[in-house]
């Protein structure tokens, strides 16, 4: 390895290290204040990072927040596949997979995505960023939904009741950022998680 290789090493790494950080303190201000409360100072502040250098990578706002959408897609793959692997099998195999995709989109990672979702919507050039990179975490949620509840969606109603459940859990989350809905949402939940495991057992729709 040359010289000037083994020092552009620690540099690169340093970069990754520092738009992490950015990426990581996009989210949480766009939890704590929503899209129209993030700006660039803010976000540099909290990354711990210069503004200098902040703009070198970010110039504008919308720069850094496509970015953050990359970012925030990662996220919520990493946060939903953590939580897939602390699964139990058996009889309450379906119950916990239902209250984990509530408890997910009731989470702040969601929180942050919805604010983009409603930005999106009058901003085109964020419109742009949001829209594929939502519809590839909802075909990988759903494949994994159908993956943890050893569905069969070549069978008639399951694909539509997969829908169903997620449709659920996305407005229940949307719910709970209007204050903490915790206790009616494990209620409806559990009560869901009942009439979809008699739905796939009955309608062979469980391998």
């Amino acid at each position: 390895m040359t010289v000037r290789a083994a020092s552009r090493v620690p540099q690169e790494e340093r970069t990754r290290a520092m738009r992490a950080r950015l990426m990581d303190a996009t989210v949480e201000l766009l939890v704590e204040r929503g899209f129209s409360g993030t700006t660039t100072t803010l976000v540099s502040e909290r990354a711990g990072v210069s503004r200098g250098a902040q703009l070198h990578h970010f110039p504008t706002k919308n720069d850094l927040v496509v970015a953050a959408v990359a970012h925030l897609t990662e996220r919520r793959g990493e946060e939903l596949a953590a939580a897939a692997t602390r699964l139990p099998d058996g009889n309450q195999r379906t119950r916990a997979v239902i209250q984990m995709l509530g408890d997910h989109f009731a989470g702040p990672v969601f929180t942050a995505a919805l604010e983009l979702w409603v930005a999106a919507r009058t901003d085109d050039t964020l419109l742009e960023a949001v829209a594929p990179l939502e519809q590839l975490v909802g075909r990988e949620t759903h494949k994994m939904t159908v993956q943890l509840l050893g569905a069969d969606e070549s069978q008639p109603g399951v694909r539509e009741l997969i829908q169903a459940t997620l449709d659920l859990v996305r407005g229940l989350g949307l719910a709970n950022t209007l204050g903490d809905d915790t206790p009616r949402r494990r209620r409806i939940l559990d009560h869901w998680a009942a009439t979809l495991d008699t739905a796939l057992h009955t309608d062979g729709g469980k391998k």
